[in-house]
């Protein structure tokens, strides 16, 4: 089967199964290895990715889900030289410790600023509650999400 979609603003055309894992492709096949997977079974959001937009876990995806969709993962919300404002927040907030969880909290992060710029920390917490960590607790990474929205409504980014 042929599935043609976006993946970080790139067309891209797979063939294979229709019934693979979204998370093997990225990894396996198109070497985007920032999303992990944890649990395999939508229960850590490590492997959280933006479809169309919205978060999604690529370990409960399929390929044939991916037609005509836009993806964006991890790898496509910065450069090496420009972080995204979530992923700059994160390290200077040290929120990050193994680094395992961070793709998938920044993408849920950058969705929620993407629909609520100015969020409050309780809203922070609900939107990430899909996402697990096990090494920093969860109060510096509240503090990233708090302190990203902040420089990006100085920034006038939304």
């Amino acid at each position: 089967m042929s599935i043609n979609f976006k993946i970080n603003g790139k067309d891209t055309e797979i063939h294979g199964a229709s019934d693979r894992r979204v998370v093997d492709i990225l990894r396996e096949d198109l070497g985007l290895t920032g999303t992990k997977e944890g649990c395999g079974a939508g229960e850590c959001g490590a492997c959280t990715i933006l479809v169309d937009g919205q978060p999604r876990l690529a370990c409960l995806m399929m390929a044939a889900q991916l037609q005509d969709k836009a993806v964006t993962t991890i790898e496509g919300i910065g450069e090496p030289q420009t972080l995204h404002p979530v992923q700059e927040a994160f390290i200077e907030q040290g929120a990050v410790q193994c680094g395992f969880c961070t793709p998938g909290m920044v993408l849920s992060a950058v969705h929620l600023l993407s629909r609520h710029p100015e969020p409050d920390r309780n809203r922070i917490r609900r939107a990430l509650s899909g996402n697990l960590c096990r090494c920093t607790g969860y109060v510096k990474i509240v503090d990233a999400v708090d302190a990203a929205a902040g420089a990006m409504a100085k920034e006038g980014k939304p």
